[in-house]
């Protein structure tokens, strides 16, 4: 419930009390009558000016769980009232990303402590800095701002950051921070636009250079001693597991039904996203308003200015991170005078040197220098298990094509104003932001999309097969990632006629499927979006055709389908879908394992039985989810996926197979063993209630929670943190995020039910820290207010006009 402040003062704005509402019939905007000289005839008249009439402001009304509907007369406004209302809730984690993307970690935090995650794979403050610093003192961002549409971001989307920057300013300005996370800490402070401006460009690089900060900032020229060559097999290896669905911290569900099998012949839309519960890349509910200009609701990344998921009154969308390779390698034959100088058809061609400082802790700081080729930086790693030795005679290069893509917001604001799928094809088409994403999405006219529309290097089969080294002739069959002849010119990337950019691929390449009954994605690739109509035809770095699907994916087709099946779906269905739990690995595997159980040790007699007995779902209330799932982990770790099945995977039936358990193999017992082994030690029963051993705390209280893991394939994914000391899983590192079921019933308002699981706000103070995470715990959903008469009609409508002071 939003609290009332003792005076208008405290919230740097007029807080308007609800009394009686006035309408704005073409507009659809209300406000409630004012305690001070603001009167609803003037607030409605211009929501978005300003008392003193100048400078941006908003109108927010607050509605239950503390979302904020915002609404400006123009874009520095919308976003002023976005910067505000994020501030309100996230300040300390808004303040520890702006800090990262300042490169100044080291100095407020130390050199060698870790970052969070949340927007580069750096593994400590001081590479994360030298990294940052070197896109500031570069000038990368400025430089692509000043980049004209489409290839650079519009006018609307830099009003936003102006008025996201003054919004966040302003809050800071007129309010005491309460979070202890950074209560009273100096590095919480006011932000620019070019600030926003840089969170954006790290989002967009969190697929590529953002996963090869450390190999990026430690690439040194080599000393006389001899280094090795990569070995092919391992490289390969390690960049199937880099970019593999199950070892990521994002992923997603969503599933678009057509009209063709809903109850009233209108779309449907359920998108789970499966997003860290902690740090800067959590989503923040709102609905944004602009009157006839921009109506929308849903959840945006933290720090960005526009919702990114969401609805309005024709269509529905979500995200699902894609399979689409990100960025590629070229590997650089060196001159053997100079590794600082590489060749290209024979000419030579020296790198860039940044000298780049980071100022530390103690007041001391370090100057490391980076070293940029025509493809990219050079690199040494892609993470610990993949390097790229830098020797006398060969570097690499890494292209990160989002490297130069600000316009991610632009297509936010073209899916924002869409009105069909046809017109969010369009919106993709005329911008080409999306970094590592798919889209899926229907509309009111019964009209479903499912398209894997990112920025890709141009990696045409052809090129990789033309180009590669023998290197790359191993990985990117493998993985998708291309190591590239860096020594050729005719090996560059080229440009599609239709791409906004150079060295990407154009709207008409990108995988898409229309108006199927179904179009859902698990974080495969586009292939069995249908599993009637399947997609094929596209490059391999888009993702791989006719190859195994993960057990997520493989229920979730089970169950779309046999929903699409059954026809008449409405909202409460996806509702359903969401909490449904079922654990495919069960269904795959329950039967096989008793079987083989009731023949092993007459130590595990205990433990067949409570698997016989469980109802193969991740609810709560399940006895048995407890041991299999930790049976499931200890087994899926040790034994090689294709030494799991009997039945092997088959491309003519992807869904089925593989399948049958292979029992006799030495991991299962040990596996079973251990599992039981653990529980016992933890002195946990084997067929104790989920929830009361995965759960999480908020203020002193515990909130079970149902959901299962990646390798168990459930849809409503919760990956948690186990603590056998503790009781078991006692947090939720990533998983199910901002939920929302959204259909349409012929009426002027959608049909939709969200929930944000983590809750809106990460400051214990507020009472919106753990209530939604109450609701999911319960399984229970927000019913969205969309139209002006619902938000009015809220029992705990709060409405507050937010500006600058002078």
């Amino acid at each position: 419930m939003f609290q009332p402040v003792r005076s208008a003062a405290l919230l740097g704005g007029t807080l308007l009390f609800r009394t009686r509402f006035a309408r704005l019939a073409l507009t659809g905007v209300a406000l409630v009558t004012a305690a001070t000289a603001v009167t609803p005839q003037a607030a409605a008249h211009d929501p978005g000016r300003h008392p003193s009439g100048g400078g941006p402001s908003a109108v927010i009304r607050y509605t239950e769980h503390g979302v904020p509907h915002i609404v400006a007369r123009d874009y520095a406004g919308l976003g002023f009232g976005t910067g505000w209302a994020q501030a309100a809730d996230q300040v300390c984690v808004l303040a520890d990303g702006f800090v990262t993307v300042r490169g100044e970690r080291s100095r407020h935090f130390g050199a060698d402590a870790a970052p969070d995650g949340s927007l580069s794979s750096a593994t400590k403050n001081l590479s994360s800095d030298l990294y940052f610093r070197g896109i500031r003192e570069a000038r990368t961002v400025e430089k692509l701002l000043a980049v004209p549409a489409p290839a650079g971001p519009g006018r609307e989307v830099k009003e936003l950051m102006r008025g996201w920057a003054a919004g966040y300013n302003a809050w800071l300005k007129q309010n005491r921070v309460t979070d202890p996370a950074c209560r009273g800490a100096d590095w919480v402070g006011p932000v620019t636009a070019l600030d926003v401006a840089r969170r954006g460009f790290a989002v967009s690089v969190l697929g590529g250079q953002g996963r090869g900060i450390d190999g990026i900032t430690a690439a040194q020229p080599p000393g006389a001693a001899h280094v090795p060559a990569p070995d092919a097999q391992a490289t390969a290896r390690a960049a199937r597991e880099l970019f593999a669905a199950e070892s990521a911290d994002m992923g997603s569900n969503a599933v678009a039904f057509s009209g063709d099998v809903t109850a009233n012949g209108r779309g449907l839309l359920l998108g789970n996203p499966h997003y860290p519960w902690h740090g800067g890349r959590r989503f923040w509910q709102s609905q944004q308003t602009i009157p006839g200009e921009l109506n929308v609701s849903g959840a945006s990344l933290l720090g960005t200015t526009l919702v990114s998921i969401g609805f309005n009154d024709k269509v529905a969308w979500s995200h699902t991170v894609a399979t689409g390779v990100t960025l590629n390698l070229h590997q650089l034959t060196l001159d053997p005078a100079d590794p600082t100088v590489y060749l290209v058809d024979g000419r030579r061609e020296r790198m860039t040197e940044r000298a780049v400082t980071v100022p530390l802790e103690d007041g001391t700081s370090v100057t490391r220098t980076q070293y940029w080729t025509r493809y990219g930086p050079v690199v040494t790693s892609l993470g610990a298990s993949l390097p790229l030795p830098w020797s006398a005679s060969t570097a690499y290069a890494l292209n990160d094509p989002n490297a130069a893509n600000m316009r991610a917001s632009d297509t936010a604001l073209a899916f924002g104003k869409a009105r069909s799928t046809d017109d969010m094809l369009a919106g993709l088409r005329r911008t080409q932001g999306l970094p590592w994403v798919n889209t899926i999405a229907a509309d009111s006219a019964g009209r479903t999309l499912f398209t894997q529309s990112q920025v890709l290097p141009r990696i045409t089969d052809e090129l990789a097969q033309r180009c590669s080294t023998p290197l790359g002739r191993v990985t990117y069959p493998a993985s998708g990632v291309a190591v590239l002849d860096g020594s050729r010119g005719d090996c560059g990337l080229g440009r599609d006629q239709d791409a906004v950019q150079p060295g990407v691929f154009g709207p008409s390449r990108m995988p898409t499927l229309k108006d199927a009954a179904y179009a859902e994605n698990s974080n495969d690739s586009a292939w069995l979006s249908n599993a009637d109509r399947p997609l094929t035809g596209y490059e391999r770095v888009f993702g791989t055709v006719g190859t195994p699907r993960s057990l997520r994916t493989r229920g979730a087709i089970e169950d779309v389908a046999a929903m699409a099946d059954k026809g008449g779906l409405t909202v409460a269905d996806l509702q359903r879908q969401q909490f449904a739990n079922r654990v495919p690995a069960a269904d795959l595997a329950v039967a096989d394992t008793v079987r083989a159980c009731k023949e092993l040790s007459a130590d595990l007699a205990e433990a067949c039985g409570v698997l016989e007995r469980w109802d193969r779902s991740m609810e709560t209330g399940s006895r048995g989810a407890l041991l299999f799932d930790r049976f499931w982990r200890a087994l899926t770790s040790s034994v090689p996926s294709g030494q799991l099945w009997k039945v092997p995977f088959s491309a003519s039936d992807p869904v089925a197979t593989p399948r049958s358990l292979d029992t006799g193999s030495p991991g299962f017992a040990k596996a079973l063993t251990a599992a039981v082994n653990e529980l016992r030690a933890a002195g946990i029963a084997l067929d104790a209630p989920l929830g009361q051993h995965q759960f999480v705390l908020r203020d002193g209280k515990r909130h079970p929670v149902h959901g299962g893991t990646e390798s168990l394939g459930v849809w409503n994914k919760i990956e948690a943190v186990w603590n056998a000391a503790g009781g078991g899983y006692t947090e939720v590192a990533h998983g199910s995020s901002h939920i929302q079921a959204v259909g349409w019933d012929g009426g002027r308002c959608p049909v939709a039910r969200t929930l944000l699981t983590y809750s809106q706000s990460s400051n214990p103070a507020s009472p919106h820290y753990r209530d939604q995470t109450a609701l999911f715990s319960g399984e229970r959903w927000v019913t969205s207010r969309f139209c002006e008469r619902d938000i009015m009609r809220s029992p705990e409508l709060k409405v507050v006009r937010v500006h600058e002071r002078r």
